[in-house]
């Protein structure tokens, strides 16, 4: 018969792990589903809590690298109009979608990286990077056919007579050539960068060369979105 005190001492990882599945007899079942039902509601409220915090306006700007950004957009339609419908950062630059929220929400912890280690901390550098963080996010807009803009803009609700002739028109041949909404509207909440319009060609072009072969159809959304992750990191 072996004797217990010969066994060998079981590691630290292991013996949490043994005791996480051993059976717990000071409470019933009916107590740890309970207890387990709450903590679940706390976690996923205390979740959704953090989600909807960081995509207030207040929390986006809190960075002073978010000045620049903040004076500009104050200047933009975006801000004031006469209609009274205010779109925040958020509204441009957060998903809706759950699952698309959910990624960029983690990718933008490289933007907690960048402002610790002051990437734009001053007006130079902001100028410097302007035309690479443009890029990025008109990659990602084209990608998803402006998903941002079509949560407020949809062309199947836009009335065309009540429109400018000029709008109009542009509209129509947007949707005639289909056409996305960041093809035309590149500067709409921040100042153009110079060589905008050269960068922007490029982007199309990649876009275009990244079209299925003998087809007009560009590849799956998804191949897509890996494409632009790729250019983007």
């Amino acid at each position: 018969m072996s004797d217990p005190q010969n066994k060998p001492k079981q590691g630290l990882i292991r013996r949490l792990w043994d005791g996480f599945w051993s059976p717990v007899s000071a409470f019933s079942v009916g107590f740890i589903v309970i207890a387990g039902f709450l903590g679940g509601i706390i976690f996923w409220g205390g979740f959704h809590w953090t989600l909807e915090l960081t995509n207030t306006e207040e929390f986006c700007v809190s960075c002073h690298t978010m000045e620049t950004n903040l004076g500009e957009y104050r200047q933009t339609i975006h801000y004031n109009n006469h209609s009274g419908v205010r779109a925040i950062c958020s509204d441009c630059h957060v998903p809706h979608e759950w699952q698309h929220k959910v990624k960029a929400k983690i990718m933008a912890v490289k933007d907690v990286y960048h402002e610790i280690v002051g990437t734009i901390s001053t007006p130079e550098k902001y100028e410097e990077h302007r035309l690479q963080m443009a890029s990025i996010v008109w990659r990602k807009m084209k990608a998803s056919d402006s998903r941002e803009c079509r949560n407020c803009h949809s062309f199947d609700y836009m009335d065309f007579t009540i429109q400018e002739s000029r709008a109009a028109s542009e509209h129509q041949r947007a949707i005639d050539n289909s056409m996305t909404c960041i093809d035309c509207h590149q500067g709409i909440a921040h100042a153009l960068p110079p060589g905008h319009q050269e960068e922007y060609n490029k982007i199309k072009e990649d876009f275009k060369a990244n079209a299925a072969p003998n087809s007009s159809e560009t590849k799956s959304v998804a191949e897509i979105r890996t494409y632009v992750d790729k250019l983007s990191n």
